[in-house]
């Protein structure tokens, strides 16, 4: 049942994030002269749709709801890049077209601020090292018990060889104390390729053993999957809107160093695993184990990440989908045919070669790029199927 709620409630954090993204697109080109046909939610076929003389959209657009409800999308007249119609989106200016086009990046990017906002109101969780914050506002309290434990040993890793097993309290490393489970993995981190000292706790008796920590590797340093810890929560009030902004921008490059790291792993990766040398393959699988450990689909997002969220309460589901409008802000800022970026990116290259973006040449580019973001859906749905079924 929770399963179930988890994923109800995932999609519908889904598609009003995206609804809210295409009223951008929406709202823009009805200030600029471009008239909307239709604005849906979900995708065809149509289940239900009715023409409003009047609304904010303007005058005579269809509002349709659509049995697939993976997003929805807003039509707008002469869409093409090169359609001449009269009020139509292809004879606006290129000034207007960018606006347009990242109207809907601008929306996200509002919604992640304003829940950011809340949530450094009413207490916002310490997920990364120097998480912005305006000191002369800012306290911070710990959440939850104190004890690290050991939810799952990863098989032929260094927790399994040094003995720990499901249930551990990890105590320390290298004399630090454990307090939760990001200072865990940080620490880890810190000493990743070392041999260190753990001390863990069983039985109510501290154990301490020597462990060689690896240099990386998609199950971590140690091999362990840790829970439970204090969590660290930061908590403003007059300075919660600039938390809110700041906190946006933070995590907006994180998530792009992020992505150029999982590109990075993704290029080596590839090129590793064909290597003559048996230890540079190695390299090379752990690289796309880490990719394939770093991303995730409508499966793994709506099977795994949200039913683990609601059951934490309302303040993880609140920063998970701030998070989640951020990151699509962000993929839709890339240069990636079918995405807002790839159309802006393609009408400023043909605009500079000084050449017409027929209808033709952008409907393939566009498509060549839908068709690749449907094949890493389906792979990435298929690696989200096994975290599902674990």
């Amino acid at each position: 049942m929770e399963l179930v709620f988890g994923i109800v409630l995932g999609l519908f954090i889904l598609v009003l994030l995206v609804v809210v993204h295409e009223i951008g697109h929406g709202i823009v080109a009805r200030r600029n002269g471009v008239e909307v046909e239709e604005f849906g939610v979900g995708f065809p076929p149509l289940a239900w749709g009715k023409k409003i003389k009047k609304s904010f959209l303007g005058k005579n657009v269809l509002y349709s709801v659509n049995w697939l409800p993976l997003g929805g999308f807003v039509r707008l007249k002469g869409e093409y890049d090169s359609a001449t119609v009269k009020g139509g989106y292809g004879a606006a200016t290129y000034w207007v077209k960018t606006k347009i086009l990242f109207a809907g990046v601008a929306m996200n990017w509002l919604v992640a601020i304003l829940l950011f906002t809340v949530l450094a109101w009413t207490g916002m969780p310490k997920i990364i090292e120097n998480q912005f914050t305006v000191p002369a506002d800012t306290r911070i309290t710990r959440q939850g018990s104190p004890d690290v434990t050991v939810s799952q040993v990863i098989a032929d890793s260094p927790a399994a060889k040094a003995g720990l097993v499901q249930g551990d309290t990890l105590v320390a490393i290298q004399g630090t104390d454990i307090t939760s489970s990001s200072q865990f993995v940080t620490l880890t981190k810190q000493y990743q390729g070392q041999e260190v000292t753990l001390e863990y706790e069983r039985d109510g008796k501290t154990i301490p053993v020597d462990v060689q920590l690896r240099s990386g590797g998609s199950s971590g340093y140690l091999g362990v999957s840790a829970s439970g810890g204090a969590q660290e929560v930061i908590h403003a009030t007059w300075s919660a809107p600039i938390v809110g902004v700041g906190t946006t921008a933070q995590l907006t490059f994180v998530t792009l160093q992020g992505l150029g790291d999982m590109v990075a792993n993704l290029a080596t990766g590839s090129i590793n695993r064909f290597s003559a040398d048996a230890q540079t393959r190695q390299e090379g699988e752990r690289s796309l184990e880490t990719v394939s450990n770093s991303v995730a689909g409508p499966v793994g997002i709506l099977g795994v990440i949200f039913p683990q969220a609601g059951q934490a309460g309302l303040t993880p589901v609140i920063f998970l989908t701030a998070i989640i409008s951020l990151s699509l802000a962000v993929m839709n800022t890339l240069p990636i045919p079918a995405l807002d970026g790839g159309r802006w990116a393609t009408m400023t290259i043909y605009r500079l070669r000084r050449k017409v973006l027929t209808k033709e040449r952008e409907e393939s580019i566009q498509g060549t790029g839908m068709l690749v973001l449907f094949g890493l859906i389906i792979l990435i749905t298929i690696a989200d199927i096994g975290k599902v079924v674990r």
